[in-house]
């Protein structure tokens, strides 16, 4: 019979099922999926519950993780998207012209935009990746304040219907699937939108349903196959 106690409930379930994880992405090196790994499951640990002691083991864990990362995993140019990060001008025409040009695209865009194909930075290749990780700074650019609220708040629509659906699943297995990937769009969409806006690190990530991608659509629309499966058992179709 496997034994379970504190010490497998708190310190070994956290290792193999997120840190293990997270750690075996990172070697690829995948910063930005592990990231996501890490995040997604602190949020569904966070809705199940859990006592004062495991989040602070858990915190030990993840400051042991970063530490591991930074100094036997993460590769020259993932520190210095780090370190950029801090100081965006540090390498302006290094590893922080990403970032800098994302926000010049981003500020340029003002209140209404500049309309549809109208953006300086865009059709001057000035912003890189515009079509993946940088898409959201091509509409900021376009469309302005006014279309990224817009675009802002169908996210948290469909963040809310995620959570509607777990809040109304028949089990616990079911409410913690819907969360896990409500918290899938919503990391995603948050880094993604934080990087572009100079919040975050420069990290591979796609704004859901927005950049160009197969592998990113596939994953997303197999979420939203989850999230119905959830719904629909609930309803007993």
């Amino acid at each position: 019979r496997f034994y379970r106690g504190p010490f497998v409930d708190i310190v070994l379930a956290p290792i193999d099922l997120l840190v293990l994880p997270a750690l075996l992405v990172l070697v690829e090196p995948d910063l930005g999926t592990a990231g996501i790994i890490v995040l997604i499951g602190m949020s569904m640990i966070m809705v199940v519950g859990v006592k004062p002691r495991s989040i602070a083991v858990l915190s030990v864990l993840g400051f042991v993780l970063a530490a591991v990362g930074w100094f036997g995993v993460l590769k020259d140019y993932q520190k210095r998207r780090i370190l950029t990060f801090i100081d965006p001008e540090a390498d302006i025409q290094g590893a922080g012209w990403n970032a800098f040009q994302s926000m010049i695209a981003v500020g340029s865009g003002r209140v209404t935009g500049k309309g549809h194909m109208g953006g300086t930075q865009t059709q001057l290749s000035f912003l890189p990746e515009q079509h993946t990780d940088f898409a959201f700074s091509v509409w900021a650019e376009e469309m302005g304040f006014v279309g990224c609220i817009v675009l802002l708040v169908l996210y948290v629509a469909l963040l809310g219907l995620g959570l509607a659906i777990a809040a109304d699943a028949r089990d616990t297995y079911g409410s913690l699937l819907a969360v896990g990937v409500s918290a899938l769009i919503l990391w995603q969409a948050v880094i993604n939108v934080g990087m572009v806006i100079g919040v975050a690190p420069v990290v591979g990530l796609t704004l859901p349903l927005f950049s160009y991608g197969g592998s990113s659509l596939l994953t997303t629309m197999l979420g939203f196959g989850l999230l119905l499966n959830v719904h629909f058992r609930r309803r007993g179709v």
